[in-house]
């Protein structure tokens, strides 16, 4: 069985929610850290163009996006669960909401300039302005919320988790589900990348003793890799196959045909490639790179458009 390869960097936010969940499904994985802002040559190499962070790579197949992650890592492992079966629709729900309301309101509370200076602490000025530039970019055409409403929502947000609280231990029963890892990565940034603000979480005491509990489901056991390595994995390896009867052709656009596929916000980067697949739930394409060889990466359908490439 081919390794987990995890392309990360410590800071992460979304990383540190797919590192718990290798730590809670007790998973052995392989470390590659990746540069926080472009350029990023070894990223590309794998994905083509997709550049947020984190990435999973398995072998030649390149997964983007955590919630896929997630879908992935679950099949992988299925014990302890992600998706509770009679919580499973409220579990995802909750967790789509975390990736996106909370997380954005979260970073925009959290990087006001009194947590931007406790992240960048001791380092040079050109690494926050090239951070800004680079995040700036990933973000054209979004909505952004300023630091004073986002903390108006910030608070509202971390009363309504606390309320989830008051009966158990996590979100939604006595175990950690989906839900939870998505709701405490953003908490997490808050909490330790940008402590000069993290006395939001003062009144909510309840929120503070669940991340604990959070924490110390740990990372699992990883192993750290270089990119190079990682590149020659791939290069290796076969893409998994992907039978075509399970074709699901929403777009009137068939397999074998090139495509694009893009995020819907934040980090529009287009990868492109040969659709080779297209089920319910995810897309997939083939690439060829001179470093990386063929490469299958896949994609959700939700959060993601694709278009025909002329």
């Amino acid at each position: 069985m081919s390794d987990l390869i995890l392309h990360h960097y410590p800071a992460s936010p979304f990383s540190e929610k797919v590192r718990l969940i290798l730590g809670a499904k007790k998973l052995a994985w392989k470390s590659v850290h990746i540069p926080m802002v472009m350029p990023k040559p070894d990223v590309l190499a794998l994905t083509g163009g997709y550049r947020r962070t984190p990435f999973l790579q398995i072998g030649a197949d390149i997964y983007c996006d955590t919630a896929l992650i997630c879908d992935v890592l679950e099949h992988r492992q299925p014990l302890p669960s992600l998706y509770p079966a009679a919580e499973k629709g409220v579990a995802r729900i909750v967790a789509q909401w975390a990736d996106s309301t909370l997380f954005w309101a979260a970073m925009a509370y959290s990087l006001q300039p009194k947590g931007a200076a406790s992240m960048w602490e001791g380092a040079p000025p050109e690494a926050l302005k090239a951070f800004a530039a680079d995040r700036g970019a990933m973000s054209q055409g979004m909505t952004r919320l300023r630091p004073a409403d986002a903390t108006g929502a910030y608070k509202s947000y971390l009363r309504r988790i606390a309320h989830m609280l008051e009966q158990n231990d996590f979100l939604l029963g006595d175990a950690p589900c989906v839900a939870d890892f998505a709701v405490y990565h953003p908490l997490w940034f808050t909490r330790h990348r940008t402590p000069a603000v993290a006395d939001i979480f003062q009144a909510t005491p309840v929120v503070l003793d669940w991340m604990d509990r959070m924490a110390a489901l740990g990372h699992g056991v990883s192993e750290k890799m270089s990119a190079t390595d990682a590149i020659a994995v791939a290069k290796a390896s076969t893409p998994a196959v992907h039978p075509d009867d399970h074709f699901q052709n929403d777009h009137g656009i068939d397999l074998g045909s090139r495509i694009g596929i893009a995020a819907e916000s934040f980090g529009l980067e287009v990868t492109e490639g040969e659709l080779v697949a297209a089920t319910r739930t995810q897309l997939t394409l083939r690439r060829v790179d001179e470093r990386a060889g063929t490469v299958h990466v896949h994609f959700l359908r939700a959060g993601y458009v694709m278009r025909a490439v002329a």
